[in-house]
């Protein structure tokens, strides 16, 4: 199988999230199955990556746009890197910092979206799949829908929908960046909604999990988009991601100091003395230390938390570790807090070597998220022997069994709702864990669980060959 991923950012070369890893990491699992896997994505911040393979004209408003695709195998994958001064020059991917978008980024992404007809011209190359990823690629399927070169028609389309609630939203009359006309189903409140566009034009959409393609067709966590959802219902899938377990392994992690099995968790102590130490809590293996490695945002149930941490932090013994950069009020009012409470400590930073540590040190992992298409950090955890608590949606459901409703294979605490009162009486839950002898049972069962990419693939070929047979 041929198959062409578009998108925004993917590991090794960029990444400000989960998007990253997850085309990066399936790419390598399906290039692993014998398929021939290309990835297409901005060079930030460099034009000097790999070897210059070719170069490009794309027409839009006011002329043609000169660009160069570089090449760059890794592993059995090969990357091509579109070079252009507006991602080049650039030092963020989407901007400056999360809070602060470039103002040109409709014309960015229109370069991004149009880029795959130049290449497949230039390198006489056409994939049986052209693999999008969330908003910054909704685009591609509309152009492709337009263009009446023969030589696509067989071409079939995914769209993957990493997190609905980032859109892509600009001025309708941006769309003049293009040339090409509109049609009503690209336009909410009218606007152009890229999102939207990859929803109602791709052959096929997938999400992250199977929760989460349920979830998204309501109003709740639907962003408004739930009808359009609902109509394509028949070509909506739920695939849930999975994470390099090489990387992210106990027992090797080139990151930790210590490494431990599920067999021996003595290494997992040392690794929680050495997080004490370095992060200003007392070393003292008898305090359940709870963790959480986040974005400072609302959607990861922060507020929640506030409302109810002051509780948390007066538990007797309870020691508490917050990683993570974000939203600055809520960067702010955890540092006051840490003034306050010695068991409270908090470090506004963005790591890998970080997590990994922090994974392998903690007790218990806090994710309280309001909702959570997928997420990695669960999986991360549990495969460390780190015990989570987590809203009951999305791939958080799926990727974690209750303790309380399945007492003999459970491997975390799932809660149904999230408030201060649910949320205490959880975390006073896994303290009563913690002091029982039943904490390393949990910790196993958490740690035999396979996360590997290699079922999530081979459902992802699934979908490219049903994708590829046509409409059924």
């Amino acid at each position: 199988m041929k198959v062409l991923m578009l998108t925004s950012e993917s590991v090794p070369f960029s990444k400000s999230g989960g998007l990253a890893d997850v085309v990066g990491d399936l790419s390598f699992a399906l290039a692993k199955e014998g398929n021939d896997i290309r990835i297409l994505l901005p060079s930030y911040g460099t034009d000097s990556i790999g070897k210059l393979k070719t170069e490009i004209q794309l027409k839009v408003l006011g002329g043609f746009e000169k660009l160069q695709i570089r090449e760059k195998k890794v592993g059995k994958v090969t990357y091509y890197l579109l070079c252009h001064p507006v991602f080049c020059n650039r030092k963020g991917i989407y901007g400056d910092t999360s809070f602060t978008p470039y103002e040109d980024n409709f014309f960015r992404y229109t370069l991004l979206n149009l880029a795959p007809f130049a290449l497949m011209e230039k390198l006489n190359y056409i994939p049986d799949i052209i693999h999008c990823h969330d908003w910054a690629t909704g685009l591609f399927s509309y152009f492709l829908y337009k263009n009446e070169n023969k030589n696509y028609s067989n071409i079939k389309t995914i769209f993957t929908i990493h997190n609905l609630a980032y859109q892509g939203i600009y001025p309708k009359m941006q769309m003049l960046h293009s040339l090409i006309p509109g049609c009503k189903e690209m336009f909410k409140d009218s606007n152009i909604n890229l999102m939207q566009v990859g929803i109602a034009f791709s052959d096929r959409i997938s999400t992250v999990s199977q929760s989460y393609s349920r979830e998204i067709q309501t109003p709740e966590y639907g962003c408004g988009l739930n009808n359009l959802l609902q109509a394509r219902s028949s070509r909506l899938s739920g695939i849930l991601n999975g994470i390099d377990v090489n990387a992210w392994n106990p027992e090797t992690d080139a990151f930790n100091e210590y490494h431990y099995n599920c067999e021996d968790f003595s290494g997992k102590l040392k690794m929680k003395a050495l997080i004490q130490k370095k992060y200003n809590l007392k070393q003292d293996e008898n305090a359940p230390l709870f963790v959480m490695i986040t974005r400072l945002a609302s959607q990861k149930g922060i507020e929640e938390l506030f409302l109810v941490l002051d509780e948390i932090l007066s538990i007797n013994s309870i020691q508490l570790l917050i990683v993570g950069t974000g939203d600055k009020e809520y960067e702010n009012y955890l540092k006051e807090k840490e003034k306050i409470f010695e068991n409270l400590s908090v470090s506004i930073i963005f790591s890998d070597e970080t997590a990994h540590q922090v994974e392998a040190a903690g007790d218990f992992f806090l994710m309280p998220s309001r909702y959570e298409p997928c997420g990695l950090n669960q999986m991360f955890s549990q495969r460390y022997g780190t015990l989570v608590l987590a809203h009951n949606t999305g791939g958080l459901s799926n990727t974690i069994v209750d303790i309380h409703q399945h007492p003999n294979s459970g491997t975390g605490f799932l809660m149904d709702e999230i408030t201060p009162k649910v949320l205490l009486n959880t975390i006073k839950s896994a303290i009563k864990l913690f002091r029982s002898e039943k904490l390393n049972f949990y910790r196993k069962n958490a740690m035999k669980i396979d996360f590997s990419w290699n079922a999530s693939a081979s459902e992802y070929i699934k979908l490219y060959n049903i994708t590829k047979e046509g409409e059924k």
